[in-house]
């Protein structure tokens, strides 16, 4: 029974040296001197405070993407022990000892060392030779801006190994195809794909360029299966659902959860969540949650409220009034109604006060049983201090003089009579009959006598001059004029109002409020309302000193400097192996040019190269040369500051199309012996100039040794290049 004991057990596996090696070596080329320097280098001053609200559970949104790549960094830093507490102020500045700069660092670097072994066994897999695979590794390996960019905790790299990772599982998945279909190696690269290009898209929105490129050829893969006989439709139907599963329904799912980490880890106040609906504001611990908690969810007559704007720009406010009133004419001659003003104000202040009044009755508390303000009811809305109603008339606003004046009326015993009635409609309502709901609902007041929309002005510059203290303009907007956020408002603060003599009212309004409204908001509308905010919220885009055009990161007329020593010459930029950027253009148009003389030739029924050789000159096309227009054409159409880190997931794939166009050129135009050997001995002078070019430029790649003047100098190959030399 025990006999199989009798025998050694022996396990046998088959070890690629080449991509053990070519890890090794990544991995000591990314990890070398890994927290040298400790001090902030250029963008870890953007990324580290976020990964700083990470560790302290604070929300934040940044309008660069989503929060995957973020909250990768800040695994390294919850790996490493960080406490989030370090002040992101300054490039330069010095880590303190609470500070794991290693740890921040890691997974970066670990996932620029990885795109080494992934770039040659994308090679292999789009069946070119080992030779050519190792070249195509050994060019990402020596490739300087690649290392730099990985070096620090920044998501390029990051962005860049997802990039691959889905490419390469997309090859083997198709390679699997023929002949192991629905195996269960099939099905995990498969799904393999939809994860990695999720990931990507998470990282960075760049990784839609090249999910949508696989998604292409995807499709173009699975066109050709149609027209194969030998798969019948129930065959077709299966494919076609595996790869809606796996490369999109995942991948969905997948971006969902990470906003839904991301909500879970981030649920303290904190500066950002202002630009957020009062609603998403009042979800999260501390900030308003702390003062809605315990308001009545029903707006009803004689509610006493705060209105806030539900657009946030240029800022939040809130609907206000004051006793200042309007001047009899303005700077340029015109003249006003002299009314009280109505301004938009961006403070919590008592003047933003204001009672929900009923036009048939006198009182200004809420009745019992509380009687709810519903869409389409008529409305007086009193300003809670000075007892004056919001009003508007045919009378020019100061600043927008299309729009009408809103004031608080005044009765000055003039032909002006009141005009201060408004109905009130719900935007976001599901039936005609909602009632007006704290925080939740976003209603618009529409003026009875004239149809105009009370209207927070959204004019560039649009605050008020000295006698309206520089607050926000409100204006009376046409409803023809359309529809937009600046018209809608939020109650934010609420309370039953119980008092009906001024004097109690205004001590009343003076006191703090105390529902708690997070219940009632979704998952899914809380993340609707941040991946809007991402992707409308757009900081002012400012010329920076380091700011590119994409023209220039062809022929690399640019750098960046990530790093200066505050004594010595040590420096790091971002540079390429200008020996590498060369060859990769010329590697591409290269590619460009034969492409269109074989297809012309083969127009003519000229076949130059075998039917298999065309395949895959065509195949390497798509992924490489696709991936590099995909990764870089968007940019010319982009209105922002752009850099050359925008362009290293492009130039992964034009590194990729040097050795396919090499080993083609090799197999298939160098046909003779003696041709065969000045090719071999072209390609071992050229591949020696790309490690003469690495080593010339590692001390600004890894920031050490520190150079002295004249070795500074002698680095500026380019005069657009700027090397920092110190004044003597």
């Amino acid at each position: 029974m025990l006999g199989f004991l009798k025998e050694p057990v022996v396990v046998t596996a088959k070890i690629n040296v080449n991509l053990v090696a070519l890890t090794v070596m990544g991995l000591i080329s990314r990890l070398w001197g890994l927290c040298y320097p400790q001090a902030v280098v250029f963008d870890e001053v953007y990324y580290g405070q976020f990964v700083s609200l990470y560790m302290k559970r604070i929300f934040f949104v940044d309008d660069s993407g989503p929060p995957f790549g973020h909250m990768l960094l800040a695994l390294g830093g919850y790996l490493g022990g960080f406490d989030g507490n370090f002040l992101w102020n300054r490039i330069g500045a010095e880590y303190s000892v609470n500070v794991p700069v290693w740890s921040l660092r890691l997974l970066p670097a670990l996932a620029g060392a990885l795109c080494v072994p992934l770039a040659y066994q994308i090679l292999v897999e789009l069946h070119f030779s080992h030779c050519a695979a190792l070249g195509a590794a050994l060019l990402i390996l020596l490739e300087n801006s690649l290392i730099t960019q990985s070096r620090f905790m920044l998501l390029e790299s990051i962005l860049i190994f997802f990039i691959l990772l889905a490419v390469l599982s997309y090859l083997k998945f198709y390679n699997l195809q023929k002949h192991s279909a629905f195996s269960g190696s099939w099905w995990f690269w498969l799904l393999l794909t939809g994860v990695a290009c999720s990931c990507a898209v998470g990282v960075k929105y760049m990784g839609l360029f090249t999910y949508m490129l696989l998604l292409a050829i995807a499709g173009l893969h699975f066109w050709h299966m149609i027209g194969d006989q030998n798969l019948s439709n129930v065959s077709l139907l299966c494919h076609f659902l595996a790869r809606g599963l796996a490369l999109i329904i995942i991948p969905m799912g997948m971006y969902l959860s990470f906003f839904y980490v991301h909500l879970a880890l981030l649920y303290r106040s904190g500066p950002h969540d202002q630009i957020m609906t009062s609603a998403f504001q009042a979800s999260l611990e501390g900030g308003l949650a702390r003062i809605t908690q315990g308001q009545p969810l029903e707006v009803a007559y004689g509610s006493q409220i705060t209105l806030r704007n539900v657009l946030g720009k240029p800022m939040q406010c809130w609907l206000h009034s004051h006793t200042n009133t309007y001047p009899i004419r303005y700077e340029n001659g015109r003249g006003s109604s002299h009314q009280q003003q109505v301004t938009c104000y961006p403070f919590k202040d008592v003047n933003n006060w204001w009672i929900v009044k009923d036009p048939g009755m006198q009182q200004l508390v809420v009745s019992n049983p509380p009687r709810p303000v519903r869409h389409g009811h008529i409305v007086q809305l009193v300003h809670g201090i000075t007892t004056r109603y919001l009003n508007t008339h045919d009378v020019a606003a100061p600043l927008s003089p299309h729009s009408q004046e809103v004031s608080c009326y005044i009765d000055y015993n003039i032909s002006m009579p009141a005009q201060n009635l408004w109905r009130v409609e719900i935007v976001n309502r599901e039936s005609d009959t909602d009632v007006w709901k704290t925080i939740l609902s976003e209603v618009r007041f529409v003026h009875v006598n004239t149809s105009a929309v009370l209207k927070a002005s959204v004019v560039i510059g649009a605050s008020l001059p000295e006698w309206g203290y520089r607050q926000l303009e409100v204006v009376g907007e046409k409803l023809s004029k359309g529809y937009h956020q600046s018209m809608v408002w939020n109650v934010e603060e609420h309370r039953y109002g119980k008092s009906q003599e001024q004097k109690e009212r205004e001590v009343e309004l003076h006191s703090p409020t105390r529902m708690d409204i997070s219940k009632n908001l979704s998952f899914m509308a809380k993340f609707t309302e941040l991946q809007w905010k991402i992707l409308t919220l757009k900081n002012e885009d400012t010329e920076h000193k380091y700011s590119s055009s994409a023209l220039d990161w062809i022929t690399l007329d640019t750098n960046i400097a990530y790093w200066l020593h505050p004594t010595s010459g040590a420096q790091i930029h971002l540079l390429g192996n200008i020996a590498t950027w060369a060859s990769a253009n010329t590697a591409a148009l290269v590619y460009l040019c034969l492409s269109l003389w074989y297809l012309l030739r083969r127009r003519r029924k000229i076949y130059d190269i075998p039917e298999d050789a065309w395949q895959l000159w065509v195949s390497a096309g798509g992924i490489c040369g696709g991936g590099w227009a995909v990764n870089y054409l968007p940019f010319f159409l982009m209105e922002k500051t752009l850099f050359l880190y925008h362009y290293l997931p492009a130039l992964t794939f034009q590194i990729l199309l040097i050795p396919v166009v090499l080993q083609h050129l090799g197999d298939h135009l160098c046909r003779s012996v003696l041709l065969k050997s000045m090719f071999s001995a072209l390609m071992v002078a050229w591949f020696s100039s790309v490690y003469f070019v690495y080593c010339t430029f590692s001390p600004v790649t890894y920031g050490q040794p520190a150079l002295s003047l004249t070795e500074l100098k002698a680095l500026r190959w380019k005069d657009t290049w700027n090397i920092l030399i110190r004044k003597q």
